[in-house]
């Protein structure tokens, strides 16, 4: 069984940087995409960002310029650098690893995040 743990959630003020860390149970991430999703109070869950296996990133707009996603497989450590960031950004910051080739999808329990002033 897969586990996914996220930190680095916290209170920050507008203009502020956050780096949300993801660690893994297993050694998942050398197969497993592995990526950034949010879910603000009243609001669907959301893609931030993925990067897959060989270091492919993609990131949603709201993200761009803004956010950046890495991993450390040998550490099974996904990273989620955030920088100027806006009350827009707050909520739970999820980690999830995804293999389509193996069916599989795994979730950690979030990690909050609050832009406010």
């Amino acid at each position: 069984q897969v586990q996914l743990v996220e930190s680095g959630g916290g209170l920050v003020q507008p203009g502020g940087s956050l780096r949300l860390s993801c660690a893994g149970s297993a050694n998942i991430f050398s197969i497993y995409t592995m990526g950034w999703f949010r879910q603000a109070p009243g609001k669907e869950r959301e893609f931030v960002a993925a990067i897959t296996r060989d270091g492919t990133t993609n990131y949603a707009d709201s993200a761009k310029g803004r956010f950046t996603i890495s991993r450390d497989n040998a550490k099974n450590t996904v990273y989620l650098q955030m920088n100027s960031l806006k009350p827009e950004d707050t909520a739970v910051y999820y980690c999830k690893a995804s293999s389509v080739s193996l069916g599989k999808n795994y979730w950690g329990a979030g990690a909050q995040v609050a832009v406010s002033s």
